[in-house]
């Protein structure tokens, strides 16, 4: 049985297939084993669905909201730092405010992840979730940019002033900081729901697309003097026209993303409505792949017509341990095993060896990477320009870094918009380099432009370095998922060559390890680079334990990451 170019992106019937007859392998990639027919003596599988094509306009407003996360994400990475020496955060302290945020979603992702596998609102399963985290985005952002001008308006006090001016806003960066890292998964969740094989890869296309170019806006606002433009005036400072401008733009990119491609919510539990097949609950089997996999939908013994009400795959970012009592044995309690955080580090634990490499090189990578930019705008206002934080705020010193900050925000721009270009370049030189090329030319260049960045800070020569972090950023959020994809593919092509036997590996696991991995690299530069700086007196330590961390990381992907054709 095989599918026609035009039955490939439209829902098929699952069938009861004839004796003797063998199942292509492009409709049923997952292990059909005994475990997964139905509590009846007739022969059945669970079939499975592609999702419908999209049109390029929905996709687009799909990644839209990419755009709005990674502008209000320029817009932090910009000011985080300067807002917070600026209220009178000791220098010693101000790494800490990333620890919070990353060791919060490193236990509670697994959690989020298992439950958005499960809601049964009528808008879906994915939207609320990303509604949710979104209203936190922006109270996070509020807080973050409006809380020292608020705290100067109500409390006289000085130092009273200055205490709560700190913790206003420190909870406004762990609040922003925590909700703009968890909503990438539900959003890619979102996109691999709705969308066919083909349509996922333009999909995540638009993503970075959309992603570079929100970057760069937000660090384009963020370079701009608004203190003396009349927009300054009238909301009283640029922090608030900087907050005016992310708002507005978080709000309308989200709004069109959450009404961008229609959700298909879950179904209702089967023992809750037996006679209706349409709305029963799609049950993983015990050997499916949770995250990842095929969804399955047991087939009547009555006859081998179509079964109604087909879903898309089931994706969470953590829903490979997610797995159900098989409803042979328990025909009426369908027991959920959600993940756990446990779980989740004993199934990475259990990973093959080149899984396991791979993400040990994304978190040599990221660490690398956030140590340079969460702090850029530091050094250049610190270094670079020779400003002072500390200073009183009419001073020429705090002026002088303020300037320093803005010209780094220009930076960032720059990295943003090479980041971007760099992506399109990634398809030039793959056939010459591979993948593991790709990777090791990513951490190389960036190792050697932060080293120059820190050796010789220079103004222009900075700026012009600031390419390198893009090509870093590029690699960071392609490079390991396409080898993850490719790993799968190899894997597949040994299952199909051994007759489907064993279970197939699902994405779900792999992806929310490389996750874990952004959120651990957060943990450490948190916890060290604070002290780092204290220890040696000055921010270039930071830009300098950027490169030495990323020409390690260029040592590891020699030696360990695998090669893929």
């Amino acid at each position: 049985m095989t599918l026609s170019e035009d039955q490939s992106v439209r829902p098929q019937p699952c069938r009861i297939p004839e004796p003797g007859k063998h199942i292509s392998s492009s409709l049923y990639p997952t292990d059909c084993s005994k475990e997964a027919f139905v509590d009846s003596g007739e022969s059945g599988v669970f079939g499975a669905v592609e999702p419908h094509r999209h049109s390029r306009g929905r996709l687009i407003l799909h990644g839209t909201v990419m755009f709005g996360r990674e502008f209000c994400y320029a817009v932090e990475a910009a000011f985080v730092t300067p807002v917070l020496l600026s209220v009178g955060l000791p220098r010693s302290l101000y790494s800490l405010v990333w620890l919070i945020s990353p060791i919060l979603g490193f236990l509670l992702q697994p959690v989020i992840g298992s439950a958005s596998d499960y809601c049964r609102s009528s808008w879906g399963r994915r939207r609320p979730y990303i509604l949710a985290l979104g209203v936190i985005m922006l109270i996070g952002l509020t807080l973050f940019l409006n809380g020292d001008a608020v705290v100067s308006a109500l409390v006289s006090d000085k130092s009273l002033r200055s205490i709560w001016a700190i913790v206003i806003v420190m909870l406004g960066v762990v609040l922003f900081d925590f909700a703009a890292d968890f909503i990438d998964g539900p959003i890619k969740a979102y996109l691999f729901d709705v969308c066919s094989h083909t349509d996922k890869e333009r999909g995540l296309h638009y993503h970075a697309l959309l992603t570079g170019l929100g970057g760069a806006f937000g660090y384009l606002v963020g370079a701009m003097d608004w203190g003396h433009s009349v927009l300054g005036q009238v909301l009283g400072s640029e922090y608030q026209v900087i907050f005016f401008f992310s708002a507005l733009t978080w709000g309308i990119f989200l709004t069109l993303h959450l009404f961008s491609i229609p959700e298909q919510p879950l179904g209702k539990d089967p023992s809750d409505s037996a006679p209706s097949r349409s709305n029963a609950l799609r049950l993983l089997g015990p050997h499916s792949n949770g995250y990842g996999a095929l969804a399955k939908e047991p087939v009547s013994p009555v006859g081998p017509g179509p079964v109604a009400d087909l879903r898309p795959r089931s994706f969470s970012a953590l829903g490979e341990a997610n797995s159900v009592t098989s409803s042979a044995k328990q025909p009426n309690k369908e027991a959920q095993k959600r993940m756990t955080f446990r779980s989740m580090m004993k199934a990475i634990m259990n990973m093959p060896s080149h899984y396991r490499y791979l993400c040990v090189s994304h978190l040599l990578g990221w660490t690398a990477f956030l140590c340079n930019m969460l702090f850029f705008t530091d050094f250049m206002g610190q270094i670079v320009y020779k400003g002072n934080p500390y200073a009183e705020h009419n001073s020429t010193a705090y002026i002088t870094y303020e300037r320093g900050v803005e010209v780094g925000c220009w930076g960032l721009c720059i990295n943003a918009v090479s980041s971007a270009l760099y992506s399109y370049v990634q398809r030039f030189l793959l056939p010459y380099i591979g993948l593991k090329g790709l990777y090791f030319v990513g951490y190389l260049t960036f190792g050697l432009g932060t080293s120059l960045i820190g050796l010789f800070p220079n103004i222009i020569a900075t700026l012009i370095l600031c390419t390198v972090f893009g090509v870093m950023s590029s690699t960071l959020y392609t490079i390991p998922f396409n080898l993850i994809a490719e790993y799968q593919l190899e894997e597949e092509e040994q299952l199909k060559l051994q007759g489907f036997s064993g279970s197939q590996r699902g994405t779900g696991v792999d992806c929310a390890a490389l996750t874990c991995m952004v959120q651990l690299a957060q943990i450490i530069v948190g916890a060290g680079l604070g002290a780092l700086v204290n220890l040696a007196g000055s921010v270039v330590v930071v830009v300098l334990s950027a490169s030495t961390v990323s020409l390690f990381g260029c040592i590891f992907i020699a030696v360990f990451i695998r090669y893929v054709d």
